[in-house]
């Protein structure tokens, strides 16, 4: 199977093509900003299946916490926002395509992927966790050698159990990893904290965190394509201000419940 390391070197080798290709780069990044304002509309992508962060609920709208952010950023700027889902693995592709205006995902800000785009935010922080059934009889990191992990294909928890050297599993999304977990399919999963713990308590799951990995935050960030400083500084002054109005705490509460900054 294609690793991660090298679908995101072939993203990059894409990302860099493009950019050459275009043969006036510095006036077309300064117009991107204004062309969105001139269409009214920013298109915004996530996978649609990160509950509570993003997914689709029984009305077949795409809701959640990053939804929630993207939307009330797009207001700010004076827009609408537009949410299209995409498969994890491509949606950095998806970018530099042009399908998209950006993406509000919980996508973790890494060095390598900002090779390839720019970064707005951090916009909220979580961690890596490591998660298995009370009764799997794992208690420990140092257990999961012979152990199956159940990762999201595309994800920086993909390419860090395989630089692990575990044996893995990948999955479109966090609800297929919680239920393949359940079903014994998987010996633990690999996910950010966060998200992991709020879908496993909204779905009534019983579930061991282990203690002794060792991992840094992260921070997630809202990509968009390199060179648009003008869109980058509308978005970063939206998600300021919400920051400092109180706005982002009502929808971190009612997503999340809790700050999560």
């Amino acid at each position: 199977m294609t690793t991660r390391r090298t679908v995101l070197k072939t993203v990059i080798a894409a990302g860099f093509s493009a950019v050459m290709s275009v043969g006036a780069a510095g006036v077309a990044a300064a117009d991107e900003f204004d062309t969105i304002k001139e269409k009214g509309v920013m298109r915004i992508a996530m996978s649609g299946a990160y509950p509570p962060f993003n997914f689709v609920n029984e009305q077949n709208e795409v809701v959640g916490f990053d939804p929630a952010i993207g939307t009330e950023i797009a207001k700010r700027m004076g827009i609408e926002a537009e949410i299209v889902t995409t498969a994890w693995d491509g949606i950095i592709g998806g970018l530099l395509a042009n399908k998209y205006d950006a993406i509000v995902g919980s996508m973790s800000i890494t060095e390598e992927r900002a090779k390839v785009v720019d970064f707005v935010g951090p916009y909220y922080s979580t961690k890596r966790a490591i998660f298995t059934k009370p009764d799997s009889g794992i208690t420990s990191v140092s257990q999961l050698g012979d152990k199956t992990l159940g990762v999201t294909l595309g994800e920086t928890h993909e390419e860090w159990a395989r630089a692990q050297g575990y044996t893995i599993r990948t999955y479109k999304g966090l609800p297929e990893l919680l239920l393949e977990l359940q079903n014994g399919r998987v010996d633990a999963i690999v996910n950010d904290s966060i998200a992991a713990i709020l879908a496993m308590k909204e779905n009534g799951y019983e579930y061991v965190m282990l203690p002794d990995l060792e991992t840094d935050v992260i921070g997630a960030g809202i990509a968009i394509r390199q060179g648009s400083p003008q869109l980058h500084e509308a978005m970063q002054k939206a998600l300021d201000s919400m920051m400092e109005d109180g706005t982002y705490l009502e929808i971190a509460n009612k997503w999340v419940g809790g700050d999560i900054r």
